[in-house]
C-alpha cells in the first residue's frame, strides 16, 4: 500500500514538472537545432544543418573562427555528427574538440534561443556542456569546404 501511494505520488510530481514546461519543451523538434550558434566564448560560429554526406543526421561545422588563419584556425572543421533525433534531443554519433583533436559521445539540445552541446565518455552524466546562443551574424564566413576541416 504504502508503494503505490508512493508511485502514485511521484507520478503526480512528474505531471505537474511536465506540466509547468513552457510550450515546445515537452516535445520537441528536431529542426530546433539548425542555423548558426555563437560559441560561449564568443570565438567561433558553428552551423548546425542536416549532413550532406548522412541524410536524416544533423551536423555542425564552424563557418567563423575568431583565430583564423593564425596556427589555432579551426575554420571548416566539422565538430558534430549526431544521427538520432530521440524527440528531444540528438544523440548516437560524435562530437570533436578542435583544441584536443579529439572526438567523443556527444548529445545536442537545443530550445528558442539556447543550444547545449554535451560531449562525454560512458556516461552523459560524467561529460562536459558547451553553452551555445543563436545568432543571425554572418561574419566574414570560412573558406569554403574542401580547404580543411574534419569528415
Amino acid at each position: 500500500m504504502h508503494i503505490r501511494t508512493l508511485g502514485a505520488a511521484l507520478l503526480g510530481a512528474a505531471s505537474l514538472a511536465l506540466a509547468a514546461l513552457p510550450a515546445g519543451a515537452q516535445s520537441g523538434d528536431s529542426h530546433a537545432a539548425d542555423g548558426l550558434w555563437l560559441s560561449a566564448d564568443q570565438g567561433a560560429i558553428i552551423e548546425f544543418k542536416e549532413c550532406s554526406d548522412s541524410p536524416g543526421a544533423l551536423c555542425g561545422q564552424i563557418v567563423w573562427d575568431k583565430d583564423a588563419g593564425t596556427s589555432d584556425d579551426a575554420c571548416g572543421v566539422r565538430i558534430a555528427k549526431l544521427k538520432k533525433w530521440d524527440g528531444q534531443a540528438w544523440r548516437e554519433g560524435w562530437v570533436h574538440d578542435p583544441r584536443s583533436k579529439k572526438n567523443y559521445k556527444g548529445v545536442l539540445r537545443a530550445q528558442g534561443e539556447r543550444l547545449s552541446l554535451r560531449a562525454y565518455i560512458g556516461a552523459e552524466i560524467l561529460g562536459e556542456t558547451e553553452e551555445m546562443t543563436r545568432t543571425a551574424a554572418r561574419p566574414n564566413m570560412c573558406p569554403p569546404a574542401g580547404s580543411g576541416g574534419q569528415a
